[in-house]
Order: C-alpha cells, then structure tokens, then sequence
C-alpha cells in the first residue's frame, strides 16, 4: 500500500526517473559491480533541485522504483518514507551534481579491477579499443580518506571539471552521465577496460602502446554517434530486465 500510494504521487517525470535508477542498480549488480550495501547510483528528478538514492542497507538487487529515497542536495530526506539513506554516501554524489547541472545521474563503484587501476600510478592506459575511448577524457582525484567532508566536494568537482569519468585514486571509479543509460554505459566499459588492463599486465610481456594520435582518432570515433551515448545498448538491457526480473519497475 506505502508504495501504491507513492506511486499516485509521483510525475510522470520522477516515475520514469525511479525506474531508469532502479534498472541501474539491478544491472550493477547483474555485472558484479557491487560492494554489498556500499557505493551509490544517484539520479537527479527532472525539473526539481531534488535527486534519488537507494535505501542505506539494501543490496542493489533489492532496489526497486518504489523504495528509492527523494532527498536534496545535501542529502536529507525529502519524503516521507519509512527507508533511511547514508548521507556520508552522497557526499561525492553531491558535489558533482551540484557543479554540473548537465549531470542526470553519477555512478561510484568499488570494483576490484577498478580499485586496482586507481592504485597505479598511470592511471588508465589506452591498452584496448575500449580503453582508448577514454584518452584524454577521464580525470584523477587524489584519496584524501573516506568521503565524509563536506569540504572535499570542491575539489571533486574540480577534479572531473567537465569530464564524464573519473578514477578516485586508491578508492574506485566514477562516472558522470546526462542520463542514466549514458552513466551506465561509461562505467560498464571503463570497468571492462580496467579489467583488461590488469589482465595484460599480469601476463608479464612486453606491452603495445599505440600513439596518442590513434588513441584521440578512437575516441573521436566513439563519439560520433548518431544515437544518445548509451542509449543503444540501453534498450537491450531494460529489454534483457523485463524478461528475467522485471521486478525492478515496482
């Protein structure tokens, strides 16, 4: 009944928000992205200053449209619902949607290859065609401890300044899109870049740099689609949801 209700309340706007948010962390954890409870996916509600995070405790297969939680730029709780948040959570959530009003979702994960990337001192290399797409487009913030200063939110900002990717140095990775699907995407290949990259290094052989003018045609390359970044594979994926598991829609 609690989410019957909530449902009657919402816009059309927010329930669509809700369902995209949703899909998104049933996909995270499909793709094993997860840290159990830990990390956040935020989705900002179309034409309010008000943003959707899920419930502090519950596992990303758990979360549904209906048990998001509406809260404001600083984290508190904007409705009423019997879910809490963990505000310390959003910290670096916040700071990006606060400078970067083109940003409709920000996805932080704690993945093993990802963590493992942010340790290394080159950060990403261009050591595939999937990692090259982000030659010059990923930005590094050095590891000033667990975020719970408020303080640290400039220099988050500062640091992505207006890239969509960001590697959180001995801390994970972070991605920035104007939608949902496009914040998705980025982090399903940039984690998939990660992935190969310590796998080619762990083989111990001599390693093919290509030059920075192929990695920049790449990336050029990945862009110029007709279609919302994102968007294509999208569809597939929401499609793939409604056949296994559509309960992520409730």
């Amino acid at each position: 009944m609690v989410a019957s209700a909530a449902m009657r309340r919402w816009t059309p706007e927010e329930r669509a928000a809700r369902v995209e948010l949703a899909a998104c962390y049933r996909l995270i954890a499909k793709y094993r992205m997860t840290d159990l409870v830990y990390t956040h996916i935020s989705a900002r509600i179309p034409g309010t200053e008000h943003f959707l995070l899920n419930p502090y405790g519950f596992l990303f297969e758990e979360v549904c449209a209906s048990n998001l939680v509406r809260i404001d730029a600083d984290g508190a709780v904007m409705e009423d619902t019997p879910y809490e948040v963990n505000p310390a959570g959003f910290t670096i959530h916040s700071a990006i949607h606060r400078a970067r009003l083109d940003v409709g979702c920000v996805l932080h994960t704690h993945t093993r290859a990802g963590i493992a990337v942010s340790c290394m001192r080159e950060g990403l290399l261009p050591l595939s065609q999937i990692a090259m797409q982000f030659h010059d487009r990923i930005a590094y913030h050095d590891y000033e401890g667990i975020a719970l200063d408020l303080d640290e939110r400039e220099r988050l900002a500062r640091d992505l300044g207006q890239k969509k990717a960001m590697i959180l140095r001995n801390h994970g990775l972070l991605t920035a899109g104007e939608s949902v699907a496009e914040a998705f995407s980025l982090m399903f290949y940039l984690e998939r870049a990660c992935e190969t990259q310590i796998a080619a290094l762990s083989a111990g052989r001599e390693l093919i740099l290509p030059s920075p003018e192929v990695c920049e045609k790449v990336a050029r390359q990945y862009e110029d689609d007709d279609e919302p970044a994102g968007t294509r594979e999208w569809r597939a994926l929401l499609r793939q949801l409604d056949r296994t598991d559509p309960s992520y829609r409730d």
